[in-house]
């Protein structure tokens, strides 16, 4: 190991890299026609929509976080949705206006019955209780 791995902490070997598996079934967000699917689906169980900017230290770090921290508890009862919002410019425009949401990045949308339940922005996603919002 070389003086900035010894210093970072850093291994070069495979046996200590650990893969990590979300619990969280994502749903690529690719097109405005999902929309009307988002808002039937959000009529009997809850709808996230989490926005990310894959150009975004901040915004790889919360999606991180929130994947990591994700409740397995819940993970039947919301069906997730990943926008990435560079690649899909035009969805993540009309997210806002659909959802009446301002933009922003990172950001995560909960859809109930249609309509924006909450939403919250940067590092405020990872202090969402999802397990006590849905039951």
């Amino acid at each position: 190991m070389g003086i900035f791995g010894n210093i970072f902490n850093k291994s070069t070997e495979k046996s200590e890299k650990k893969e990590m598996k979300s619990v969280i079934n994502w749903i690529p967000l690719t097109s405005i026609s999902q929309f009307e699917e988002i808002k039937k689906k959000s009529k009997s169980k809850v709808v996230g929509i989490f926005k990310h900017s894959t150009r975004c230290v901040i915004s790889r770090t919360v999606l991180k976080n929130f994947d990591q921290g994700f409740p397995e508890s819940v993970s039947n009862k919301i069906d997730m949705y990943y926008l990435d919002l560079l690649s899909y410019r035009d969805v993540s425009n009309e997210v806002g206006y659909e959802f009446q949401v301002m933009h922003q990045s990172p950001q995560l949308l909960l859809i109930h019955n249609g309509i924006t339940a909450l939403h919250a922005s940067h590092y405020d996603i990872t202090q969402i209780n999802l397990e006590k919002i849905i039951k």
